[in-house]
Parts: C-alpha cells; sequence; structure tokens
C-alpha cells in the first residue's frame, strides 16, 4: 500500500518487518562488535600480562582507540549501510589474517604468545569477514 510504513498493518506488539539489506548490516555490526570485544580483552589481558610492546604506546591508548574504531565502524554498518564503508572495513579487517597465521603456525623462537591464540582468532576472524560480505556485497 502506498505510503505505509514497513510493518505498520503487523499485529501489536510484533517486531516490524525489516527489508533483508538492513538485517545483514545489522547482523555484520553486531558480529563486528562481538569480535571487537573480544580484541578489547585480549589487549587487556596482555596488557595485564606486560606482554605488549612497549615501544607503540601504553596498553590504555590501544584499548581507548580500539574502543573508538569498533564505535565507529559498528555505527557505520549499523546506521550507514553504505556498502563501499563495509567493502572498506572487509578490506581491513582481512589484513589481519597473514599476522595470525604467522602467530598461529610460525611462531617466531621464543614468541611469550602461544600459538593457540592466533590460531582460534583466525575462525573468529574469518566469521567476521563472512558476514560483512552478505552485507557488503550480498545485496
Amino acid at each position: 500500500m502506498p505510503g505505509s510504513v514497513a510493518g505498520a498493518d503487523a499485529t501489536p506488539g510484533t517486531p516490524p518487518v525489516m527489508d533483508a539489506r538492513t538485517r545483514k548490516f545489522r547482523q555484520a555490526a553486531f558480529v563486528y562488535l562481538h569480535v571487537a570485544i573480544l580484541y578489547e580483552f585480549v589487549v587487556f589481558v596482555l596488557w595485564r600480562q606486560d606482554l605488549l610492546p612497549s615501544m607503540r604506546g601504553p596498553g590504555a591508548l590501544w584499548l581507548v582507540i580500539g574502543a573508538g574504531i569498533t564505535a565507529v565502524v559498528f555505527w557505520g554498518l549499523w546506521s550507514w549501510r553504505n556498502v563501499w564503508f563495509a567493502r572498506t572495513i572487509w578490506v581491513l579487517h582481512a589484513l589481519r589474517l597473514p599476522a595470525l597465521i604467522a602467530g598461529a603456525f610460525f611462531p617466531q623462537t621464543g614468541a611469550v604468545i602461544p600459538p593457540g591464540l592466533w590460531a582460534m582468532a583466525i575462525p573468529i576472524v574469518l566469521i567476521n569477514l563472512w558476514m560483512i560480505a552478505r552485507a557488503a556485497w550480498d545485496l
């Protein structure tokens, strides 16, 4: 019906109908948020274990920067729903894979971070990439 709002004809108390594109972007936003929360806690634990490289600045700074990036990406995926933004995030997030693969399968001699941490991050990043790709390319 012209001029009607999606879900306006729904039974009271039921959520409004959401189009597939919006649903995919919102799912990608929440998956990214959960991955970012996991990364924040990893940085926190590594910082508390004194395993972060001191030459790159204090751990608290990286936690604040990570939270800021998380907020921008979450908001962009949730609200803006721009395919080029999502594609850019996908590419930047995919750039994590070489370091994860190196840490998991080719750890440096004397590495203090166990290879299992890197290995577990690989499927998490791949799931996140999949969800972002659904929003960015599967319209």
